[in-house]
């Protein structure tokens, strides 16, 4: 980890920034579209509006790489948020934050699959692992920190707006100074989504709903709490706490699922997830208990995305682990642009109740196909299952790349020692 952070500091502290800018924003949407008067459903059609930009940054950002260079990329996408950033408090409409929202969503899409390639190009096959758990500590580190900055200050004025524009800027020169080259930018042809699903019907499914459980809590998380009263701080501890239980609960569920049945963890993780929103549902009148919720639900839905790429590995060939990133990439951003909206709209029927009844739906409809899944074919055997690597949603297909690449390794690794037994 050492060697890790001495050849990628530079890299890592840039998207650090990154994150710590995107954190506070999004957050910041929730409880500032509130003081604004927006509705529930305005604001999960600004919510949503960001996820659609990811979504189409992420396809089209290699492209543009391509034609004009990793750099110029950055730089522009980089300058398009850190100008959409100070917009927000100027223009004070919901339909021109969903626009500005669905600029800043492309922008750090393309940003992401930028500085990953940069972060994956600087790495070797020994030091790979390392790289993506430091790469992943840092992700949710950065979001955390920008629910802290938060708690600090007012959202009712213009400096929360400018602290993640500013960080956006400053993000550039560790990564634009760097000593590491340019990458040449390899894409890989995309499996199709009907191979996609006859490799694991089950993948398919829970990326298409963890897509909606993710945009639901990250996206429409702080305009939940803020509905319900909640002060500042305790919107941003709310939030912070998403994110604080997957850092705890991501490598022992790891461990786990690398010596089970991944459906059966699948299974139970989900069902930890669904009873957990049945129990903010239940008990949502007390503080403890939401941060408690807040807590379980970040850290079985972020996991339950890396177990779900691992268990569509075991079935496929290591030659096509890459291709499928884009298709995961792909129905995983269909779900996350629908579950805001679906939210919004079911708050605005039966109330704030609205938001634990859907990710309870979610992640219980998971649960349930799991379930269904282990009756229709046999589990590989642990020996011949490939290794669980943490990714959160917030990756590019870069990264879910570079895990699939990292899977490979290993498989490649226990062959050869099984070889020389």
């Amino acid at each position: 980890m050492v060697q890790v952070l001495k050849d990628s500091w530079a890299l890592l502290l840039g998207i650090g920034f990154l994150m710590i800018g995107n954190g506070l924003q999004a957050t910041l949407m929730g409880v500032r579209g509130n003081i604004e008067g927006f509705t529930t459903f305005e604001l999960s059609i600004v919510t949503s509006a960001y996820f659609a930009g990811f979504l189409g940054g992420s396809r089209a950002t290699p492209g543009l790489i391509r034609r004009v260079g990793h750099v110029r990329v950055f730089a522009a996408l980089g300058s398009f948020i850190s100008a959409a950033l100070i917009l927000f408090p100027v223009l004070t409409d919901p339909w021109a934050w969903a626009g500005l929202r669905l600029i800043i969503g492309f922008g750090f899409s393309g940003v992401y699959v930028t500085a990953e390639s940069w972060l994956n190009n600087a790495t070797s096959n020994e030091t790979r692992g390392q790289t993506l758990s430091a790469y992943m500590v840092v992700q949710m580190a950065g979001i955390v920190t920008g629910q802290a900055i938060l708690s600090q200050g007012d959202p009712s004025g213009y400096i929360l707006f400018i602290i993640p524009s500013v960080l956006v800027s400053i993000s550039f020169a560790p990564i634009l100074l760097t000593v590491a080259p340019a990458p040449a930018f390899e894409s890989t042809k995309p499996m199709s989504l009907v191979q996609l699903f006859h490799n694991s019907p089950l993948t398919f499914i829970s990326m298409i709903l963890l897509g909606g459980v993710f945009s639901a809590l990250f996206g429409m998380g702080s305009v939940y709490a803020s509905a319900i009263g909640l002060s500042v701080g305790q919107v941003s501890t709310f939030i912070a706490m998403i994110f604080v239980g997957p850092m705890v609960l991501q490598y022992p569920i790891g461990w786990i699922s690398d010596r089970m049945d991944r459906r059966r963890l699948i299974f139970m993780v989900a069902t930890v997830g669904g009873v957990a929103a049945i129990a903010g549902y239940l008990l949502g009148d007390s503080y403890t208990m939401l941060l408690i919720v807040a807590f379980i639900l970040g850290g079985t839905a972020n996991p339950l995305y890396s177990l779900v790429i691992a268990y569509l590995n075991d079935y496929l060939q290591p030659e096509d682990m890459a291709a499928a990133s884009g298709g995961l990439i792909f129905i995983n951003g269909l779900g996350a642009i629908a579950g805001p909206i679906f939210v919004g709209w079911l708050m605005g029927v039966i109330g704030t109740e609205g938001f634990w009844l859907t990710l309870a739906f979610l992640m219980l409809a998971i649960a349930s196909y799991a379930l269904y899944r282990m009756t229709q074919r046999a589990a590989p055997s642990v020996e011949d299952t490939a290794s669980y690597k943490a990714v959160l949603p917030t990756s590019s297909p870069v990264w879910v790349e570079a895990a699939g690449e990292w899977a490979i390794e290993q498989a490649e690794d226990n062959e050869n020692l099984s070889g020389n037994v």
